[in-house]
């Protein structure tokens, strides 16, 4: 089913509507929102942040913004975790594999490539969605210095959340499917004993881990060899660990100082089985934000400010004609959004 939403998702500034009551005059504010709308999908590494913004951008016309610090190079697509083409479903990514794999990108980078991206999305009538566990950058964006976001957008916080005991048994089953997508053979292609793994891309998590087996497995016997790289794995799992619960104490303090919403996808993850995790994903995490987003987007007219003396005359104002937005050229409303079930 297809559901029309007429939403106020831009708002121009309009000028106040005067008229006289029968005991006073009725001043009413500007009756279209001040700000472009923007979705923000948080969560540590692991818990479904790129599927959730990507069920989103299939339901409503919208674009991605890749927040993740390190999926932002190019190369490294298992160590990194980027979504593969066939994940993206069609969507539009932004910022994701773009930069070099030496350069070295900084949240203050991340703050001006993002703007534009979010400013050119938002000038095609389409909802930008921000996702990345890389709280770093959403705080340069969102509250940097000369970061003038907040005045300019009215953003949505999404926080996709698991239980810690139930992420950490995920995370280290992701390691070793990583392992068999062939994380090592990947991180070999780009094995430098002279290289800087503190800078660029050799920064994901697999790249430092492996370096003390990759330097060793062709001058110690199998036996060895073997012990070198279970003790890589050990590294990696480890440090993607540590690197979950870092990023959830940073979402915490994130959470506890705005208004953002806690979507808990525990039960996703408890699920044995696709399928069942599959429906499960559907019902608790897709359609609850889902909604969320709908009524986000859905921006509720100004009430009028009234006096006293002019209350009565408020029975009416709904029959009034309401102010329209001036022209802005040819383009088409943002609002003009499609909510497909």
């Amino acid at each position: 089913m297809k559901l029309s939403m007429s939403c106020v998702c831009r708002q121009a500034v309009q000028p106040q509507v005067n008229f006289q009551g029968s005991k006073g005059n009725i001043n009413f504010e500007p009756l279209f929102p001040l700000k472009d709308k923007v979705v923000i999908v948080m969560g540590a590494t692991g818990t479904g942040k790129s599927r959730l913004a990507i069920d989103l951008a299939t339901r409503f016309p919208a674009e991605i913004v890749n927040s993740d610090k390190i999926q932002v190079f190019k190369g490294l697509d298992i160590a990194t975790n980027k979504v593969t083409e066939e994940e993206c479903k069609g969507i539009p990514h932004h910022l994701l594999g773009v930069v070099e794999p030496s350069s070295n990108f900084t949240a203050t980078d991340f703050r001006i490539r993002a703007a534009k991206a979010v400013e050119s999305i938002v000038s095609r009538d389409r909802l930008p969605i921000i996702a990345g566990g890389s709280n770093s950058y959403i705080e340069a964006l969102v509250n940097g210095v000369d970061s003038d976001f907040q005045e300019r957008y009215d953003c949505c916080f999404l926080w996709v959340d698991v239980s810690l005991p139930v992420l950490y048994s995920f995370v280290s089953e992701r390691v070793d499917r990583m392992i068999e997508m062939g994380l090592v053979d990947e991180v070999r292609q780009i094995f430098d004993p002279e290289a800087d793994n503190s800078r660029g891309i050799r920064r994901a998590i697999g790249v430092p881990e492996l370096d003390e087996y990759l330097r060793a497995e062709g001058i110690v016997d199998e036996k060895t060899r073997v012990k070198y790289l279970e003790a890589a794995i050990d590294k990696i799992k480890d440090n993607t660990w540590k690197l979950a619960c870092r990023q959830y104490q940073k979402i915490n303090k994130f959470y506890n100082n705005r208004k953002t919403h806690h979507i808990d996808a525990t039960e996703v993850f408890r699920k044995g089985g696709r399928r069942n995790a599959d429906e499960v994903w559907e019902k608790v995490v897709a359609r609850r934000t889902t909604r969320i987003v709908r009524k986000f987007l859905n921006t509720e007219v100004r009430v009028a400010t009234i006096n006293d003396a002019a209350a009565a005359a408020v029975i009416n104002a709904k029959s009034l004609p309401l102010p329209q937005p001036p022209a802005r050229g040819n383009r088409t409303p943002q609002s003009q959004l499609i909510y497909h079930h």
